[in-house]
């Protein structure tokens, strides 16, 4: 297969750094941010979208980092969401059935036959793309634009007059006299030219993630080389199934997503299946209950995890369990809901003795309206003005910024 062939898009070692980090956020000592698109698409491979993306994350973390006096550790989904589970096989429209969209890797959007067959070398396509986003994020991390000395120069034009403006500049100015404090004490510029950054996608297509899984020297075991993080989705966590077998077989950190259908048992089964060792900073365990269903249902879990004598990283993913369908059919997701979701889980594991250690969101760097309310309070009617997603809905510039700013506040308090 000529994709087993090209070089890897990402390092055994950068992947054991980030196990290393993650061990650390399931401690409480870090807290770890995750976002990016639902899906990406080949045609958004553009330097303006890569970068702003990564604008967003870096002043999400900005924002959280002031917030909660915490290293955040980066990771984005991005140089490799390239394939998307579909509830249903068949898509109809006007009477006319032909195969999902499942994503870029696989097929195409377009409603034809054409377009909708499976194409293996979208495989190849997706490598490349991969490859540009993530040589244009290294280039962008490891040089001035994370600067922390000019955090002015990650902001988006259409958020100026945006209400979280006043409250953004107050913390960077913060962030900025600190390190001018600081500076003035050392008698020398801090370095704070470069921050880290890691990969992330659900590794649905076993194809393309077995092509970039190797060896490497120096190393024992297999490493999966497409990504730093994959992550399992609830359509393929079946634990007799081929993709638990696959990824019990790698030395990544693994991410696994859980809902409210999600029992002790199989938990139990399914962690002692791919993590039998139990390796610190191996498992993310990312619940996405809906914030209607996370009372009832996290507690008995972080039990039943704790009992096994395991330390995994809990992260919260508060988009997919509020995904809603409005009256047109368009489906969105309710900032409220969302919000309520993650306060709810920051409250739930600090009154069971946990840590919640990370947080996993669908966002966009662009001016999209598919999530509804936020400081513009995004109606019903506003969705279609900018709805661009092809799968899931998406928080925009200014709800994901407003976000981190709830997060960092909230974490405040209880620290207080």
């Amino acid at each position: 297969m000529r994709l087993s062939k090209l070089p890897p898009l990402v390092t055994s070692w950068e992947i054991e750094e980030l196990k290393s980090k993650l061990e650390q956020a399931s401690r409480g000592e870090c807290f770890v941010l995750q976002g990016g698109d639902c899906a990406e698409s080949f045609d958004d491979c553009e330097s303006s979208i890569i970068a702003n993306k990564l604008k967003i994350l870096l002043q999400m973390s900005l924002v959280l980092v002031h917030g909660t006096k915490k290293q955040v550790v980066r990771v984005g989904r991005i140089a490799g969401q390239y394939a998307k589970p579909r509830s249903a096989d068949m898509e109809t429209r006007d009477g006319v059935s032909l195969p999902s969209y499942r994503g870029d890797l696989v097929n195409h959007p377009g409603f034809t036959p054409e377009e909708r067959t499976p194409n293996p070398e979208l495989l190849l396509r997706g490598y490349e793309r991969a490859a540009l986003t993530l040589n244009f994020i290294r280039s962008l991390a490891d040089g001035g634009f994370a600067d922390l000395h000019h955090p002015e120069n990650w902001g988006l034009d259409f958020v100026k007059h945006s209400a979280l403006a006043e409250e953004y500049g107050r913390i960077v100015e913060s962030i900025r006299d600190s390190l001018e404090f600081m500076e003035a004490v050392a008698g020398a510029r801090t370095s704070t030219n470069r921050v880290d950054f890691y990969t992330s996608h659900e590794g649905l297509h076993l194809h393309y993630e077995e092509a970039q899984t190797r060896e490497v020297p120096n190393r024992d075991g297999w490493y999966n080389l497409s990504t730093h993080l994959p992550w399992i989705g609830k359509r393929t966590a079946e634990i007799e199934g081929a993709h638990v077998e696959f990824f019990r077989g790698i030395r990544n950190p693994l991410g696994i997503k859980i809902g409210p259908d999600v029992t002790s048992d199989w938990l139990r089964e399914l962690l002692n299946r791919v993590d039998p060792e139990q390796e610190p900073g191996r498992i993310m365990l990312i619940h996405r209950m809906g914030a209607d269903n996370l009372g009832d249902k996290l507690p008995a879990l972080i039990d039943a995890v704790r009992n096994t004598g395991r330390r995994v990283l809990w992260e919260c993913d508060p988009m997919h369990g509020n995904t809603e369908t409005t009256t047109n059919g368009i489906k969105t997701r309710r900032f409220d809901n969302i919000l309520r979701e993650l306060e709810q889980a920051f409250e739930i594991h600090a009154a069971s003795d946990s840590v919640l250690g990370g947080v996993h969101f669908e966002l966009t760097g662009e001016d999209v309206t598919e999530c509804m309310g936020g400081a513009r309070d995004l109606s019903e009617l506003d969705l279609e003005r900018a709805y661009h997603s092809r799968v899931d809905p998406r928080l925009n510039y200014e709800q994901a910024l407003e976000m981190a700013m709830s997060i960092a506040r909230h974490m405040a308090k209880m620290r207080s």
